[in-house]
């Protein structure tokens, strides 16, 4: 897999669900179609979340990289 370049980043670690979702939905809504958030999270459920949120709204979540307990995950806007 090639590296995902992000056009943005958001850091919510310490933030537990919902607030990662509402934060990415926010920040995905500002963003230009084609373009790709990484979000970074340590809630575990963030990345099962955001994914859910990405299939619903027709946006796509590339990929969940997990370093211990951070999840990088990568959205794309649609």
């Amino acid at each position: 897999m090639s590296e995902i370049i992000p056009d943005d980043t958001l850091d919510v670690r310490g933030e537990c669900c919902p607030y990662p979702l509402i934060l990415t939905k926010k920040r995905v809504e500002q963003m230009k179609s084609g373009e790709i958030l990484l979000i970074t999270a340590d809630d575990p459920v963030a990345p099962q979340n955001i994914d859910s949120w990405a299939k619903k709204s027709g946006n796509k979540m590339l990929a969940v990289k997990q370093d211990g307990k951070i999840f990088k995950v990568y959205v794309q806007r649609i």
